[in-house]
Protein backbone atom coordinates (compact mmCIF):
# COMPACT_ATOMS: atom_id res chain seq x y z
CA UNK A 1 0.00 0.00 0.00
CA UNK A 2 1.38 3.27 -1.13
CA UNK A 3 1.46 6.86 0.82
CA UNK A 4 -1.48 7.99 -1.79
CA UNK A 5 -3.83 4.87 -1.00
CA UNK A 6 -3.01 5.22 2.47
CA UNK A 7 -4.02 8.87 3.00
CA UNK A 8 -7.30 8.27 0.81
CA UNK A 9 -8.21 5.18 3.15
CA UNK A 10 -7.90 7.34 6.31
CA UNK A 11 -9.74 10.59 5.52
CA UNK A 12 -12.71 7.72 4.09
CA UNK A 13 -12.56 6.58 7.23
CA UNK A 14 -12.83 9.90 9.38
CA UNK A 15 -15.56 11.05 7.00
CA UNK A 16 -17.70 7.54 8.12
CA UNK A 17 -17.68 9.18 11.50
CA UNK A 18 -18.57 12.53 11.09
CA UNK A 19 -14.98 14.14 11.52
CA UNK A 20 -14.59 17.67 11.49
CA UNK A 21 -11.93 20.10 10.52
CA UNK A 22 -10.22 16.97 8.83
CA UNK A 23 -6.68 18.42 7.20
CA UNK A 24 -3.68 16.24 5.72
CA UNK A 25 -0.34 17.56 5.46
CA UNK A 26 3.32 16.35 3.67
CA UNK A 27 6.14 15.88 5.88
CA UNK A 28 8.44 14.13 4.06
CA UNK A 29 10.49 17.88 3.80
CA UNK A 30 10.20 17.88 7.64
CA UNK A 31 11.07 14.72 8.96
CA UNK A 32 11.64 11.11 7.79
CA UNK A 33 9.88 9.56 10.38
CA UNK A 34 6.77 9.54 8.30
CA UNK A 35 5.10 11.04 5.27
CA UNK A 36 1.89 12.51 6.24
CA UNK A 37 0.23 13.50 8.75
CA UNK A 38 -3.43 13.86 9.28
CA UNK A 39 -5.60 16.17 12.03
CA UNK A 40 -9.41 16.03 12.83
CA UNK A 41 -11.32 17.09 15.69
CA UNK A 42 -14.09 15.67 17.54
CA UNK A 43 -17.22 16.44 19.84
CA UNK A 44 -16.64 14.29 22.43
CA UNK A 45 -14.40 11.42 24.14
CA UNK A 46 -16.64 8.87 22.55
CA UNK A 47 -16.28 10.42 18.87
CA UNK A 48 -12.83 10.64 19.46
CA UNK A 49 -12.37 6.72 20.28
CA UNK A 50 -15.20 5.91 17.50
CA UNK A 51 -12.72 7.79 14.97
CA UNK A 52 -9.90 6.23 16.08
CA UNK A 53 -11.24 2.78 16.00
CA UNK A 54 -12.48 3.64 12.33
CA UNK A 55 -9.00 4.32 11.34
CA UNK A 56 -7.46 1.33 12.80
CA UNK A 57 -10.14 -1.18 11.89
CA UNK A 58 -9.97 0.28 7.98
CA UNK A 59 -6.41 -0.10 7.45
CA UNK A 60 -5.83 -3.29 8.80
CA UNK A 61 -8.65 -4.82 6.92
CA UNK A 62 -7.18 -2.95 3.59
CA UNK A 63 -4.03 -5.20 4.79
CA UNK A 64 -1.99 -1.95 6.11
CA UNK A 65 -0.06 -1.58 9.36
CA UNK A 66 -0.76 -0.31 12.71
CA UNK A 67 2.06 0.14 15.06
CA UNK A 68 -0.25 2.05 18.00
CA UNK A 69 -2.55 3.78 19.45
CA UNK A 70 -2.14 6.43 22.70
CA UNK A 71 -4.48 8.75 24.51
CA UNK A 72 -7.62 6.53 24.48
CA UNK A 73 -7.92 6.17 27.77
CA UNK A 74 -9.18 9.51 28.64
CA UNK A 75 -10.25 10.28 24.62
CA UNK A 76 -9.12 14.15 24.53
CA UNK A 77 -6.18 13.60 21.96
CA UNK A 78 -5.88 10.27 20.42
CA UNK A 79 -2.94 9.64 18.12
CA UNK A 80 -2.91 6.29 15.60
CA UNK A 81 0.87 5.45 14.65
CA UNK A 82 0.52 3.69 11.15
CA UNK A 83 4.20 3.83 10.23
CA UNK A 84 4.18 6.28 6.99
CA UNK A 85 1.09 8.61 8.37
CA UNK A 86 0.31 9.43 11.51
CA UNK A 87 -3.08 10.64 12.81
CA UNK A 88 -3.83 13.23 15.37
CA UNK A 89 -7.54 12.92 16.21
CA UNK A 90 -8.28 15.88 19.02
CA UNK A 91 -10.91 17.57 20.59
CA UNK A 92 -11.67 21.51 19.39
CA UNK A 93 -10.07 22.83 22.88
CA UNK A 94 -7.09 20.93 22.73
CA UNK A 95 -6.40 21.19 19.14
CA UNK A 96 -6.93 24.94 19.51
CA UNK A 97 -4.20 24.89 21.89
CA UNK A 98 -1.30 22.96 21.07
CA UNK A 99 -1.65 24.44 17.23
CA UNK A 100 -0.20 21.38 15.19
CA UNK A 101 -1.24 23.06 11.99
CA UNK A 102 1.27 25.65 12.43
CA UNK A 103 4.37 23.21 13.08
CA UNK A 104 3.29 20.87 10.24
CA UNK A 105 1.56 22.50 7.98
CA UNK A 106 4.13 23.87 5.88
CA UNK A 107 2.38 21.28 2.46
CA UNK A 108 -1.39 20.98 3.15
CA UNK A 109 -2.81 18.14 0.55
CA UNK A 110 -5.97 18.97 -0.56
CA UNK A 111 -8.80 16.52 0.62
CA UNK A 112 -9.54 16.03 -2.94
CA UNK A 113 -6.51 14.53 -4.62
CA UNK A 114 -6.56 12.41 -1.07
CA UNK A 115 -10.12 11.14 -2.22
CA UNK A 116 -8.90 10.23 -5.91
CA UNK A 117 -6.25 8.18 -4.31
CA UNK A 118 -8.76 5.92 -2.38
CA UNK A 119 -10.94 6.10 -6.14
CA UNK A 120 -7.44 5.27 -8.06
CA UNK A 121 -6.80 2.19 -5.71
CA UNK A 122 -10.39 1.06 -5.94
CA UNK A 123 -10.52 0.92 -9.98
CA UNK A 124 -7.19 -1.03 -9.49
CA UNK A 125 -8.42 -3.24 -6.97
CA UNK A 126 -11.60 -3.80 -9.66
CA UNK A 127 -9.45 -4.04 -12.85
CA UNK A 128 -7.10 -7.05 -10.93
CA UNK A 129 -10.52 -8.63 -9.65
CA UNK A 130 -11.69 -8.76 -13.71
CA UNK A 131 -8.42 -9.59 -15.53
CA UNK A 132 -8.02 -12.61 -12.64
CA UNK A 133 -11.78 -13.83 -13.36
CA UNK A 134 -10.46 -13.16 -17.33
CA UNK A 135 -7.31 -15.37 -16.74
CA UNK A 136 -9.42 -18.37 -14.95
CA UNK A 137 -10.87 -20.69 -17.89
CA UNK A 138 -14.90 -21.12 -17.60
CA UNK A 139 -15.96 -24.23 -16.22
CA UNK A 140 -17.63 -26.44 -19.02
CA UNK A 141 -21.55 -25.90 -18.46
CA UNK A 142 -23.23 -29.82 -17.36
CA UNK A 143 -25.76 -30.61 -20.25
CA UNK A 144 -28.92 -32.07 -18.39
CA UNK A 145 -29.91 -35.63 -18.67
CA UNK A 146 -33.42 -35.15 -19.53
CA UNK A 147 -32.64 -33.19 -22.33
CA UNK A 148 -29.96 -35.22 -23.47
CA UNK A 149 -31.44 -37.60 -26.39
CA UNK A 150 -27.78 -39.58 -26.92
CA UNK A 151 -27.72 -40.53 -23.67
CA UNK A 152 -31.51 -41.88 -23.56
CA UNK A 153 -31.20 -43.71 -27.04
CA UNK A 154 -28.33 -45.45 -25.15
CA UNK A 155 -29.84 -46.66 -22.67
CA UNK A 156 -30.26 -50.23 -22.16
CA UNK A 157 -34.17 -51.85 -22.26
CA UNK A 158 -34.85 -53.36 -19.04
CA UNK A 159 -35.11 -57.20 -19.60
CA UNK A 160 -38.53 -58.79 -19.94
CA UNK A 161 -39.45 -61.88 -17.79
CA UNK A 162 -40.60 -64.95 -19.03
CA UNK A 163 -42.56 -67.63 -17.32
CA UNK A 164 -41.22 -71.29 -17.93
CA UNK A 165 -43.69 -72.45 -20.25
CA UNK A 166 -43.54 -69.31 -22.58
CA UNK A 167 -39.82 -70.21 -23.04
CA UNK A 168 -40.39 -73.68 -23.33
CA UNK A 169 -42.67 -72.94 -26.05
CA UNK A 170 -40.53 -70.46 -27.81
CA UNK A 171 -37.69 -72.70 -27.87
CA UNK A 172 -39.44 -75.85 -29.18
CA UNK A 173 -39.77 -77.88 -26.10
CA UNK A 174 -42.91 -79.11 -24.48
CA UNK A 175 -44.36 -78.03 -21.85
CA UNK A 176 -43.28 -79.72 -18.17
CA UNK A 177 -46.62 -80.98 -16.34
CA UNK A 178 -48.53 -79.04 -13.81
CA UNK A 179 -47.92 -80.28 -9.98
CA UNK A 180 -50.46 -81.23 -8.18
CA UNK A 181 -51.32 -79.27 -5.09
CA UNK A 182 -50.65 -81.73 -2.02
CA UNK A 183 -53.36 -81.48 0.61
CA UNK A 184 -52.25 -80.39 3.67
CA UNK A 185 -51.86 -83.17 6.17
CA UNK A 186 -54.20 -83.48 9.26
CA UNK A 187 -52.41 -82.34 12.35
CA UNK A 188 -52.62 -83.95 15.72
CA UNK A 189 -54.95 -81.73 17.31
CA UNK A 190 -57.60 -82.19 14.08
CA UNK A 191 -57.17 -85.95 14.22
CA UNK A 192 -58.04 -86.25 17.84
CA UNK A 193 -61.26 -83.79 17.85
CA UNK A 194 -63.88 -86.37 16.21
CA UNK A 195 -62.48 -88.99 18.18
CA UNK A 196 -63.25 -86.57 21.40
CA UNK A 197 -66.68 -85.87 20.01
CA UNK A 198 -67.38 -89.67 19.46
CA UNK A 199 -66.83 -90.35 23.00
CA UNK A 200 -68.77 -87.62 24.13
CA UNK A 201 -71.44 -89.15 22.09
CA UNK A 202 -71.26 -92.52 23.45
CA UNK A 203 -71.21 -90.92 26.86
CA UNK A 204 -74.64 -88.97 26.39
CA UNK A 205 -75.89 -92.35 25.31
CA UNK A 206 -75.45 -94.35 28.09
CA UNK A 207 -75.85 -91.46 30.27
CA UNK A 208 -79.24 -91.44 29.18
CA UNK A 209 -79.83 -95.12 29.20
CA UNK A 210 -79.36 -95.24 33.09
CA UNK A 211 -80.84 -92.80 33.97
CA UNK A 212 -84.31 -94.31 31.99
CA UNK A 213 -83.89 -97.65 34.53
CA UNK A 214 -83.63 -95.74 37.47
CA UNK A 215 -86.62 -93.56 37.49
CA UNK A 216 -89.62 -95.92 38.49
CA UNK A 217 -93.48 -95.38 37.22
CA UNK A 218 -95.22 -93.13 38.06
CA UNK A 219 -99.09 -94.31 39.93
CA UNK A 220 -102.01 -94.09 37.28
CA UNK A 221 -104.77 -92.32 38.68
CA UNK A 222 -107.30 -95.37 37.55
CA UNK A 223 -105.78 -97.37 40.22
CA UNK A 224 -108.70 -97.97 43.47
CA UNK A 225 -107.67 -96.79 46.82
CA UNK A 226 -106.04 -98.61 49.84
CA UNK A 227 -108.59 -99.20 52.40
CA UNK A 228 -107.21 -98.97 56.35
CA UNK A 229 -108.54 -101.79 58.90
CA UNK A 230 -109.39 -100.72 61.86
CA UNK A 231 -107.99 -102.13 65.25
CA UNK A 232 -109.83 -103.97 67.68
CA UNK A 233 -110.87 -102.44 71.04
CA UNK A 234 -109.93 -103.97 74.15
CA UNK A 235 -113.23 -103.84 76.42
CA UNK A 236 -113.51 -102.28 79.62
CA UNK A 237 -113.49 -104.13 82.67
CA UNK A 238 -116.97 -102.64 84.92
CA UNK A 239 -115.76 -101.66 88.46
CA UNK A 240 -116.39 -104.06 91.71
CA UNK A 241 -119.18 -101.92 94.00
Amino acid sequence: MNIQQLQALVVDALEDVKAQDIQVFDTTHLSNMFDRLAIASGTSNRQTRALASSVHDKVKAAGGQVIGMEGGDTGEWVLVDLGDMVVHIMQAPIRAYYRLEELWGDKPVSLEVARKGLKAAKAGKASAEADDEAATPAKPKRTSRRNDSTTEALKPEPPVRKSRSKAALEDGEAPAPAKRARKPAASAGDAAAPAKRSRAAAGSSTGAATSSRSRKPAASSDAAPAVKTPRPRKPRVADAG
